[in-house]
């Protein structure tokens, strides 16, 4: 090689590194600027799917058997399944958030109830295992419906992740302490608590029937769209202060469709300014008189989990749900307290401890796990 040649072979590698020197800059900078940017966009929804139109159901493919736990009495004939298939009509759902942990989705609809007359929205999520596991393919599923505190309209605080319960309630499945539970997680209250004004989640007369809109129409809706247990062993409550009243006063009401309850921090009487002039309605609605009926009548039994801690709010209500446990807690009133050590009225204490208190394994052992629908 000539000395020019040379020297033309070595200009031309040297246009060649610095050319592979700009690209590598510019992937950098978009790699730089595309972890800056995406973030940002994606929490502007930019790339989300809420909103979009969402099926739980997968037309009943497959023919998995199911499993889980099973527990208590079905009063079902010989033969009869203990399943059952989504029976209509289908409600219109949208996407409302992602579970972050394992991508499953929370869907929203408008809920017009029949039997209530009042129309509000209801949040749901099923588990993993619903949807994508082959072995529960056409198997009917367990529900807890969530219920909140505080306002608990236009929203109920559990449909969102950031309180864990979705994410909680997988991994205790997987840990054998939980059934896979469906929740149904509805507005409480037909409007916002202005000056402390609430609903009791009862029929209160004159006012949106809220009572029948949770004990009614929220599970006729569950059962519309999805695959369900047909009798009470498949149906409980979950809720915290003036939603743990509720889950507890219905399943004391209505026993013959509700089978368990975690009551966490609850209230104990029905304490709305609207029951005034309704005396009679609102002892119907009172759990110790409920209690105490079930109790005479004697059955059928119901499992009452409670926990509160200790601190704040919780210090004042420990003694009165001691006091109800203690003496409501025989016959077919089945009780268990857990009592959390420095844990406030909030669900950064009740959701851990549904788990670390047994509470969730208790009500699961005794309540009906997901089982094939039979033809």
């Amino acid at each position: 090689m000539t000395h020019s040649a040379h020297g033309a072979y070595r200009s031309r590698g040297h246009r060649r590194a610095a050319l592979a020197k700009r690209w590598i800059l510019v992937a950098l900078c978009i790699t730089v600027l595309g972890g800056i940017v995406w973030p940002v966009l994606d929490h502007f929804g930019v790339f989300s799917d809420q909103g979009e139109a969402i099926s739980f159901d997968q037309d009943n493919k497959g023919g998995g058997q199911g499993g889980g736990q099973t527990g208590g009495s079905t009063g079902r004939r010989p033969g009869e399944s203990l399943a059952s298939l989504p029976t209509g009509p289908k409600a219109d759902f949208t996407i409302a958030g992602t579970v972050p942990e394992d991508g499953t989705k929370i869907a929203v609809t408008t809920l017009a109830g029949r039997k209530s007359g009042f129309t509000g929205k209801v949040w749901v999520w099923v588990p993993k295992e619903y949807r994508e596991d082959p072995r529960y393919a056409t198997s009917g599923f367990p529900v807890m419906i969530a219920l909140p505190g505080g306002p608990g309209y236009p929203a109920n605080y559990w449909m969102g992740t950031n309180l864990g319960l979705q994410a909680s309630i997988s991994r205790w499945f997987h840990e054998g302490r939980s059934l896979p539970f469906i929740l149904a997680m509805p507005v409480l209250n037909p409007h916002p608590d202005d000056g402390g004004l609430y609903w009791d989640g009862s029929d209160i007369p004159g006012q949106p029937r809220m009572g029948t809109w949770l004990t009614e129409d929220v599970p006729d809706l569950i059962r519309a769209n999805f695959r369900t247990i047909k009798s009470r062993d498949g149906w409980c409550y979950m809720g915290s202060s003036t939603g743990g009243f509720a889950g507890l006063k219905s399943v004391l009401q209505k026993p013959d469709k509700f089978k368990a309850v975690i009551a966490s921090g609850p209230d104990l009487v029905p304490d709305s300014r609207l029951w005034h002039g309704h005396e009679r309605e609102q002892a119907a609605n009172t759990p110790a008189v409920l209690a105490q009926r079930l109790i005479a009548a004697g059955g059928p039994e119901v499992y009452l989990a409670f926990q509160v801690g200790t601190v704040g709010s919780d210090a004042r209500a420990k003694g009165p749900i001691e006091d109800f446990v203690a003496h409501y807690g025989r016959g077919p009133v089945k009780t268990r307290l857990s009592v959390i050590q420095g844990g406030r009225h909030d669900a950064a204490s009740y959701v851990p401890n549904m788990a670390r208190g047994q509470l969730v394994q208790w009500i699961s052992e005794h309540m009906q796990g997901p089982v094939r629908v039979r033809p």
